[in-house]
């Protein structure tokens, strides 16, 4: 038997601003928004904000905090490791963090030969949407 290898991982600064966001607004979950290297942003959102569809997979969570993705930005990050961290200055997106002075971006790792044997027998589960709290 494996051990279950984190696609989603994140820095102590992420999750803190992640703790923080989380008790500013509650239940919130993360969308890896569509491009590729510096296009693709993570995102932050509460419930409701941005709906979630039936292609979208669930990556893995933060403390937590699902992280989403497109089926085809699954594909193309599925040779990766996402380490979700954090950036000086607001990126000027719809993400929960605007407005801290700080935004989170996300930094990719490849997988050994080894971890891809692992996760090739991983499958991705859809996303569930989040539902607004109350």
């Amino acid at each position: 038997m494996h051990t279950m290898i984190p696609r989603v991982i994140a820095t102590p600064a992420a999750r803190e601003l992640v703790d923080r966001l989380r008790t500013a607004h509650g239940s919130i979950y993360f969308y890896q928004s569509h491009g590729c290297c510096e296009g693709s942003t993570p995102m932050c959102f509460a419930p409701g904000e941005m709906p979630l569809t039936a292609d979208d997979r669930q990556l893995g969570d933060i403390d937590g905090v699902p992280f989403h993705a497109s089926r085809a930005q699954c594909e193309y990050l599925g040779g990766t490791q996402i380490t979700l961290d954090v950036a000086p200055g607001d990126a000027g997106t719809f993400s929960l963090e605007d407005g801290t002075g700080r935004h989170f971006v996300v930094r990719l790792r490849l997988w050994t030969d080894e971890e891809a044997a692992v996760l090739s027998s991983q499958s991705l589960q859809p996303s569930t949407a989040p539902h607004p709290p109350g």
